[in-house]
């Protein structure tokens, strides 16, 4: 049997807009594009369930360091909820539990059931989830039959509508905070619906701050791949893409070196209370993360490999 030639990894900063594919996990995701670019270090900001396909952004070497924060970003989605039946996992990928009638609905009524869950709402995850409880994710617990109390949390619905209304099909349109589940969302609006719900298909649109993203498929990646991997890399955004909407400080060269030795500093430019804050050269290369405190004093929190060099020049 041929061996596949063994993947040498490399350096590489940057990130990249998948549109992921749905029968893939995110890992699964992410390792199939971390070998195509051969990337040391990679990461995703967010997982999407199998069934989903869409935006995934990838961050790969330091750009890992910025992570967290897309994962706390907001969101949108496009998704279609079949009425009638609830599902052990709330998507088309679980086992029926229930199925029930759809009763006679119009605008009215759907619109009454999606109101309520729009803004500030209190939202129980789905049993299959990423979530962890005593160091474990859901998923694996509910999957070896233990029973489990799915934790409710505060999430933030910033807009639900009704897309279409085809038989038992709804399509709708989700932009929300961070961790709010769209399965969750479904199958809540089943209920007041009265009949149950889960979700069929499932796109995420958009991740702040990439509102109109240039998402690659998993498939012209690996074409790019097969031809010699030319074209790869410029499919990589810089880190500071995923910076645009946070405050900033600019620092000038003496100040940079020092913010690259983790000095704490008077910033000479304006520099507003802010936690985190992204830190840029004169450049408008980005250095790191820090916090202004109400001094004006700029804390460094965390530093890209680049910044260090300023610390020796």
């Amino acid at each position: 049997m041929t061996r596949r030639p063994r993947t040498i990894f490399r350096p590489l900063d940057g990130l990249l807009l998948l549109d992921k594919p749905a029968g893939l996990s995110s890992n699964q995701a992410l390792q199939r594009v971390r070998h195509l670019f051969r990337a040391e270090k990679g990461g995703h900001t967010g997982s999407l369930d199998p069934l989903a396909t869409g935006l995934l952004p990838i961050c790969f070497g330091e750009a890992t360091k910025i992570a967290g924060l897309l994962l706390g970003a907001a969101k949108a989605y496009e998704t279609v909820a079949v009425l009638g039946v609830t599902t052990d996992t709330d998507d088309a990928d679980g086992r029926p539990l229930r199925e029930r009638g759809v009763p006679q609905l119009d605008a009215a009524a759907i619109e009454t059931a999606l109101a309520a869950l729009r803004g500030p709402i209190v939202q129980r995850a789905p049993i299959y989830s990423a979530l962890k409880q005593g160091g474990e994710p859901l998923y694996a617990k509910a999957r070896r039959g233990e029973a489990i109390e799915a934790p409710e949390r505060e999430v933030v619905v910033h807009a639900l509508e009704l897309l279409e209304h085809d038989g038992n099909r709804l399509r709708l349109r989700v932009e929300c905070g961070s961790g709010t589940y769209v399965r969750s969302l479904v199958r809540d609006l089943g209920e007041a619906l009265g009949c149950g719900a889960h979700v069929e298909v499932l796109r995420r649109l958009w991740v702040d701050p990439f509102r109109q993203p240039a998402m690659h498929t998993l498939d012209a990646l690996q074409a790019l791949a097969g031809a010699g991997g030319t074209g790869l890399d410029a499919c990589l955004l810089p880190v500071e893409a995923g910076l645009v909407d946070f405050a900033s400080v600019r620092l000038g060269p003496d100040e940079a070196r020092r913010f690259g030795q983790g000095i704490q500093l008077h910033p000479a430019g304006p520099a507003a209370p802010a936690d985190p804050v992204a830190v840029y050269d004169g450049d408008g290369r980005v250095l790191g993360l820090g916090r202004v405190d109400p001094e004006g004093r700029l804390h460094p929190r965390r530093l890209f490999t680049w910044a260090t060099p300023h610390a020796g020049g």
